[in-house]
């Protein structure tokens, strides 16, 4: 059966000279795909492996980098955050099309909604989401110069860099012109902090990003997804995992088709208990944190953007895009109503 972004008769090749302890791939199949790098599982011989390879299509500029998730995951394996084991690396596009990499099969899925979630008890919801803050707050603690990540960014400037460099993508996949996006960009400008604090920062950190292992316990077994990770400021990250957030009684963030419904979930802390929680176990002022809420907001807005556009272009891989476009307006208006609270 032909997979879309997969030649499998070049793969089992490539993986018969580059992962021979493997066996044999006897067949690959879509996990999940369209919204960001695909993702597969390849299920060989001696051993379950998972795949990455860029989206199909309207790949912009430094997006969908192989070789940046590849190295981070290399070097968070042997530190307390939880990542799949690095297997083999491709640079070579011929092989399927793309540059990918190959990873150690971990046991876990991603959650998204709370049907996908099951019915644990509320102890257990809340202790996942506890647990959600305290890995986040372990990615920002890891010494990034010790695991040899210390060119992996520019820290200084990181926000006013991130501000043009998402203003960028939005120029590239805009589908239509919103004066509110562009009075949000000026606002945010003014309001970049002057200095700030420097780590390993996820760059799209929320539950659907981390494997769940259900069951008894709900425990965390890999964050995955690091394809926007650099060195910058630690409190973005915690902004945009709140811009995912969905409260209870939020109508209006229900509408906004990312990230599900898993957040509403009896037990599960609501975005100010995540916050206070990720700054008890590390240490962190958040009281600037209005700001890069809004700033996730404005980030998300320019990454659904670039799925819509991918959408109209018939370049996404799975079903729910066509209601996506409608979301961006929304995000850029619950930016502007965050720089607005003192």
């Amino acid at each position: 059966m032909t997979v879309p972004g997969i030649d499998r008769p070049s793969l089992v090749a490539w993986m018969g000279r580059n992962v021979p302890d493997a066996g044999e791939p006897l067949s690959v199949s879509l996990i999940s795909g369209g919204r960001s790098n695909l993702t597969y599982l390849v299920e060989a011989r001696d051993r379950h492996l998972v795949l990455r390879r860029p989206p199909l299509g309207h790949v912009l500029p430094t997006a969908h980098d192989m070789r940046r998730e590849w190295r981070v995951i290399s070097a968070l394996a042997p530190t307390p955050v939880p990542v799949p084991s690095p297997v083999a690396f491709c640079a070579d596009e011929s092989v399927i099309g793309a540059p990918f990499y190959l990873m150690g099969y971990v046991e876990g899925v991603a959650v998204r909604t709370r049907e996908e979630l099951g019915s644990p008890s509320p102890g257990k919801t809340r202790r996942l989401s506890e647990r959600l803050a305290e890995v986040l707050a372990a990615i920002h603690a890891v010494d990034y110069r010790e695991v040899g990540l210390g060119d992996f960014g520019r820290p200084e400037g990181y926000m006013a860099r991130q501000l043009d460099r998402w203003g960028q993508q939005w120029e590239r996949s805009r589908t239509a012109d919103l004066p509110e996006y562009d009075r949000l960009v000026e606002r945010l400008r003014e309001r970049l902090p002057a200095s700030s604090d420097s780590t390993l920062v996820h760059g799209d950190y929320r539950l659907d990003n981390t494997l769940i292992k259900l069951g008894d316990s709900l425990e965390i077994t890999a964050v995955v997804d690091w394809e926007m990770s650099t060195l910058g400021d630690p409190l973005a990250d915690l902004g945009l995992t709140l811009t995912y957030w969905h409260d209870r009684g939020d109508s209006e963030r229900a509408g906004i088709p990312v990230a599900g419904d898993v957040t509403v979930a009896p037990g599960f802390l609501n975005s100010a208990e995540f916050a206070a929680h990720y700054a008890k176990v590390s240490g962190r002022d958040i009281s600037d944190l209005g700001f890069y809420v809004a700033f996730g907001n404005f980030k998300l807005a320019v990454i659904v953007e670039g799925i819509h556009a991918r959408f109209r272009q018939g370049k996404t891989v799975g079903e729910g895009f066509d209601r996506i476009g409608s979301a961006v307006p929304t995000l850029i208006s619950r930016a502007h109503r965050m720089l607005d609270q003192p």
